[in-house]
C-alpha cells in the first residue's frame, strides 16, 4: 500500500473513513480482498508472495494498514515481509497502543514502514523512521512512502479532495474512488528526492499510478460507523489500466468476537 488518506473521528457519522492505493508491481500474485479462510474473522486481500496484507479490517472491528518507507537506501532481501505487521494486528486482542509499543523494539528486523492501526477507541501511527509510536487525535491525515502527512504533491492534492469529501453528511464513495484514480504527473520542481532519480520519481509522482511493470493494483475505501457498521470497497484494476472489477462487503462489528 502505497497511499493512505484516512480521517478519525471527523465525520458525524463515521468514526473512520479511509481511502488508499496498493501499488505494487503487477507480477506479485496477489488475492482480493474477502473473509480469510484460516482467519474468518479478517477481511482484507492477500499477498500470496509474502503472506501478509497491506490493508485489512475484523468482524471485532479492528484496522490496519500499511506502506512502505522510500527513503534512505535499498531494502534488505532477507528481511520478513512487513505485510504480516497487518494481518499480525489484526489477529491479536492487543491495544493498538500497546501494539505497536511492542513493535517498536524488534522493527529493525524490517525494511522501513508506516503502520497505521486502530480499535473503536484508538487510532495510532508508527514508522520505522518516525520516533516513537504516537496516538492520533481526532482528524485527518495522510501517508504515502515517507512519513505520516509528509506534504509529497500527490498527497497534498489527494488530501485535499479528500477532505472536501469529508464536509458531506454522506460520503460520496464515487468521489474517493475519483481521488483515487487521479493520474496527475507532479512538476519536476516539486518531487521529492528519495534517491531513485528524477524519472521514476516523476512516474511515481501520481496518486493513480502506471509505471511499466508497476503500479496501482487496487482501490480501497472504508468506512466504518459511529453504529458499528462497516462498508468496505475494493477495485481492482486491470495492469497499467483504470478497468476495473469491484467487491463491496458490508457488516456490523462483533465487539466480543475474536478474528480467529
Amino acid at each position: 500500500m502505497c497511499l493512505i488518506f484516512l480521517a478519525w473521528k471527523k465525520h458525524p457519522a463515521y468514526r473512520l473513513v479511509v481511502a488508499a492505493n496498493r501499488d505494487e508491481f503487477y507480477a506479485r500474485p496477489t488475492a482480493p480482498a474477502d473473509y480469510w479462510q484460516d482467519a474468518p474473522g479478517v477481511l482484507a486481500g492477500r499477498d500470496l508472495q509474502g503472506g501478509g496484507t497491506w490493508l485489512g479490517v475484523s468482524r471485532a472491528g479492528r484496522f490496519a494498514a500499511l506502506t512502505n518507507y522510500r527513503r534512505g537506501g535499498g531494502n534488505a532481501a532477507n528481511a520478513p515481509t512487513r505485510g504480516r505487521l497487518v494481518s499480525e494486528f489484526l489477529l491479536s486482542s492487543a491495544a493498538p497502543g500497546a501494539y505497536l509499543q511492542s513493535l517498536a523494539g524488534r522493527a529493525r528486523a524490517y525494511n522501513g514502514f508506516n503502520l497505521l492501526v486502530a480499535d473503536d477507541h484508538s487510532l495510532h501511527w508508527f514508522s520505522t523512521h518516525g520516533g516513537e509510536p504516537r496516538m492520533l487525535e481526532a482528524g485527518a491525515y495522510a501517508v504515502s512512502n515517507d512519513l505520516l502527512d509528509t506534504p509529497w504533491p500527490k498527497v497534498s492534492r489527494g488530501r485535499e479532495g479528500f477532505e472536501g469529501l469529508l464536509q458531506a453528511p454522506e460520503i460520496d464513495v464515487q468521489g474517493m474512488f475519483d481521488v483515487l484514480t487521479d493520474s496527475q504527473i507532479a512538476e519536476d520542481a516539486a518531487l521529492p528526492d528519495t534517491g531513485i532519480g528524477l524519472t521514476r520519481e516523476r512516474m511515481l509522482s501520481p496518486i493513480f499510478i502506471s509505471a511499466g511493470d508497476y503500479g496501482t493494483r487496487s482501490s480501497t475505501v472504508l468506512l466504518v460507523g459511529v453504529d458499528g457498521q462497516v462498508t468496505f470497497y475494493e477495485r481492482t484494476y486491470a495492469p497499467g489500466t483504470k478497468e476495473h472489477s469491484t467487491l463491496t462487503y458490508e457488516y456490523a462489528i462483533e465487539a466480543d468476537r475474536a478474528a480467529v
